[in-house]
């Protein structure tokens, strides 16, 4: 009776959770002018407008390059600065943690206008190097902190025997330790992407009138429209962050990339 209890829980908690998703997904087939449920027609009408508006293109675009860059970047600096706090012992090794992970203790508003305020001055608003640097303040501190937790969990008796054996450093990393962290860094790199691809609030401060992101776009849309046309690129969206997930769970799965 107690298991039966149980898994009804569950059930009803994934139910909760997941009915908004459900109504959304629901609601992008809808062929009326207005959002409403349960719709009094049904169609791709949505859909095919979201293919034809040409600022949701212009924005996602945007997104995929600047998601792509700052993703590159963050592995090019998370991973040697995971790797040192996680392998190297060294005067400062919990101030670089607290210095890389700091952005993560502050609102994303205040976050957000603080960079503004940076930027303006350097000319670094609306512009693609702008956005890039904005949303890897945001996204390096997961990157280390994923990279370093799976670099804590790797078995070092592997490492100590390849070096006893004879080979160098380089060569241990290169064949022994790069390989057992390669399920870090791609989780790293996965949530790195979806987190930039998503950011909309740090992007309202920087982005201009000729360079948005998709989410921006989403936004501005929504301010002065209320038809299913935002369900359905909120459900292009959703589906597109489950197949990321996916991907990540059948290559090297989720919780072995996540270092547990």
């Amino acid at each position: 009776m107690t298991t039966i209890a149980i898994r009804a829980g569950i059930a009803l908690l994934y139910a909760f959770v997941l009915a908004p998703i459900l109504l959304v997904f629901a609601i992008s087939f809808s062929g009326d002018n207005f959002i409403a449920f349960p719709p009094k027609s049904w169609g791709f009408r949505w859909y095919q407008a979201l293919l034809a508006h040409e600022g949701f293109a212009r924005g996602f675009r945007n997104s995929v390059i600047i998601s792509s860059i700052v993703v590159g970047l963050d592995l090019v600096i998370g991973v040697p600065a995971a790797y040192a706090i996680a392998r190297l012992r060294f005067r400062g090794r919990d101030a670089l943690l607290a210095f890389l992970t700091a952005p993560l203790l502050l609102p994303t508003i205040v976050l957000g206008l603080a960079i503004l305020l940076v930027f303006f001055p350097l000319r670094l608003a609306a512009t693609y190097t702008g956005l890039v640097i904005a949303h890897m303040v945001v996204t390096l501190p997961f990157v280390v902190r994923i990279v370093a937790t799976a670099l804590s969990t790797l078995p070092g008796d592997v490492e100590d025997a390849a070096a006893t054996l004879g080979a160098s450093p380089a060569t241990v990393f290169r064949r022994i330790t790069l390989p057992l962290m390669l399920p870090g860094m791609i989780a790293a790199a996965a949530l790195a992407f979806i987190i930039s691809f998503d950011e909309v609030v740090i992007s309202l401060f920087v982005v201009g009138p000729r360079l948005s992101t998709l989410p921006v776009e989403l936004f501005r849309y929504v301010e002065g429209r209320t038809d299913p046309l935002v369900a359905a690129l909120s459900t292009a969206l959703i589906l597109a962050t489950i197949s990321a997930v996916l991907i990540v769970e059948r290559s090297v799965g989720l919780m072995r990339a996540l270092g547990r």
